[in-house]
């Protein structure tokens, strides 16, 4: 067991292998870090792939009916008709 520790091929093999996990830049944290930063990036592209749809649906029913469009417009943009007031009501958080 001692000759082992003593050989020099250990000591290289050895260095060799310290280097490869963590010095070198497609050492082990690298790789564990990219596959977190992949993770998150997928999760992010569900989460527009999700708003995308649910866009289009909106814009695919407000271009189709004119009481969508009309409630729509009232909502978010406070549109009125001409003989029409307008109140809006803030709530406090």
């Amino acid at each position: 067991m001692k000759k082992f520790f003593l050989n020099k091929y250990f000591y290289v093999g050895f260095g060799f292998l310290l280097w490869m996990l963590f010095a070198d830049q497609e050492s082990l944290v690298v790789q564990y870090k990219l596959s977190d930063d992949i993770k998150t990036l997928e999760k992010q592209k569900e989460f527009y792939l999700e708003e995308i749809a649910k866009n289009q649906s909106s814009l695919e029913i407000l271009t189709n009916d004119t009481a969508s469009l009309e409630k729509f417009a009232r909502e978010n943009y406070f549109m009125k008709k001409d003989n029409e007031e307008v109140f809006v009501v803030v709530e406090e958080e």
